[in-house]
């Protein structure tokens, strides 16, 4: 499955965040497959694609960063699979 992660950083941990990304890339365990991360350095938002047959990694991932940050994880699908579902 494929999910999509949107992260926003509180603005009292910025400076805490970056430097921890910066040090450790922020790369998610064995099992979760960092399809692409985006930044909105504006906002302290991120956005991840991620995919995984175990969800509970991602849950493992992100649970080192949410006293810096909030998370939302959603299951997506891609176009091909939408049409599937939509006949």
């Amino acid at each position: 499955m494929q999910f999509m992660v949107e992260c926003t950083i509180t603005p009292e941990a910025r400076n805490e965040v970056q430097a921890l990304f910066k040090a450790t890339g922020a790369m998610p365990p064995s099992g979760v497959e960092l399809l692409g991360r985006w930044h909105d350095a504006a906002s302290l938002k991120g956005y991840m694609l991620c995919e995984t047959v175990d969800p509970t990694g991602i849950a493992v991932w992100l649970q080192d960063w949410t006293h810096m940050m909030t998370f939302e994880a959603k299951a997506v699908v891609n176009d091909e699979q939408m049409a599937g579902v939509i006949g």
